[in-house]
């Protein structure tokens, strides 16, 4: 391993020159098998690196994670994915290892935001799973290591030039880190916090009960929080995140952003959808936009328009605002988390439409008594952790 990689430019093409390097010496904890990444891919690996080992040590599951411009756009620990997910990831006719199915959940949750991402492995990356990676548009990858036959798939994407990355999974980084900005020096201990069960505790909700699947769905939640730029919400299915809200001023933005996901995840498993008559030819980006715009309401445009024909054999039925609240009705057992406490009841509002049944949020708001009544009123358990994750 070296000491010092040189990279193309930073952040952005005029900030020259850049590398990346230790800066009490020694050498990198990575080794770039091939491609050429760059400065915020660095960024997105060494994050996504530490989440997905995170989860694993919460969990004890393999775990995934697809980044984008430094916030997890998914992750996942692995869960045996049904068919219908199958389906809307685009994954039924491969086959998929614990890994891969990590993977799959953590980019398939929000596809159009996981459109060239970063990915993040907990577990050495297999066959299975470079296959997934090779038809999809990814910049690049970083796990603990790679079988012969992943990396020999990996070398031929994009044209020989996809970013594979290796980091030592024994590495463990200096308790202190440093930062610049403006030409001064911030520092400060690194966020060691170790996230899990115990956490959950807390319970001030008149529905103090959380099955074994909720708090590992919290915990999922939490330590995803952890590496997403505040303020930040996550909503959590399955041991999978379905719904990321990240970098918002306000809490509540947070929520309706990351809810909207979450809600266009469940919308994606109707049959209306599933059934979309989808000409043979038409590439999974572009399958991924039109569901997208068929489930929102700038669907009637395009029926106006006559788009339709540019997707579509037959021109297909619209998708109602009635007939998506009815089909989101059917979604429960959702967990929520948040960076930092939630000030006002509204957020509680808005997770209740899109199923959360579980929260965990550190507490301590001035209004924590409006938020818990607000649980109560629809049944929510809700813990305190009494932490805070920002991330920035």
């Amino acid at each position: 391993m070296a000491n010092e990689i040189s990279l193309k430019y930073g952040c952005n093409p005029n900030q020259k020159p850049s590398r990346i390097f230790m800066q009490e010496g020694g050498e990198l904890p990575v080794q770039v098998l091939n491609g050429k990444p760059g400065y915020i891919n660095f960024l997105d690996a060494f994050n996504s690196w530490q989440l997905v080992r995170e989860l694993k040590a919460a969990t004890g599951l393999p775990a995934a994670a697809s980044f984008k411009h430094v916030s997890p756009a998914g992750a996942a620990v692995y869960v045996p994915l049904s068919d219908t997910l199958k389906k809307i990831y685009f994954v039924d006719d491969l086959e998929l290892s614990p890994i891969a199915s990590a993977y799959a959940a953590a980019r398939g949750a929000d596809r159009m935001s996981s459109y060239g991402d970063w990915a993040a492995l907990s577990d050495v990356c297999d066959k299975e799973t470079a296959a997934l990676l090779a038809r999809e548009v990814s910049d690049g990858i970083i796990a603990p290591g790679y079988t012969e036959e992943a990396l020999a798939i990996l070398k031929t994407k994009r044209k020989g030039n996809y970013n594979v990355v290796q980091i030592d999974e024994n590495y463990i980084p200096a308790p202190i880190e440093h930062k610049d900005v403006f030409g001064v020096t911030f520092e400060q201990g690194r966020n060691e916090l170790v996230i899990n069960g115990d956490m959950l505790n807390d319970l001030p909700t008149a529905n103090k009960s959380l099955s074994d699947e909720a708090k590992r769905d919290l915990v999922v939640s939490l330590i995803t929080l952890k590496y997403t730029q505040s303020n930040s919400v996550c909503y959590v299915k399955n041991g999978q995140a379905i719904g990321v809200g990240a970098g918002q001023q306000s809490r509540v933005h947070c929520t309706r952003l990351a809810g909207n996901k979450a809600d266009n995840w469940y919308l994606r498993q109707s049959p209306r959808v599933l059934e979309l008559p989808f000409k043979p030819d038409i590439r999974r980006p572009d399958r991924d936009n039109t569901i997208d715009v068929y489930i929102s309401d700038d669907y009637m445009d395009v029926l106006a328009d006559g788009q339709w024909e540019n997707f579509f054999t037959v021109k297909p039925e619209p998708f109602t605002r009635e007939q998506r609240r009815a089909w989101l009705n059917g979604m429960s057992g959702v967990a929520l988390g948040s960076d930092a406490f939630f000030p006002f009841g509204d957020n509680i509002e808005r997770a209740h439409k899109s199923g959360v049944e579980f929260i965990a949020q550190p507490g301590g708001s001035i209004r924590d008594d409006n938020v818990i009544e607000v649980c109560d009123k629809y049944g929510i358990a809700m813990a305190f952790t009494g932490i805070r994750l920002f991330h920035h």
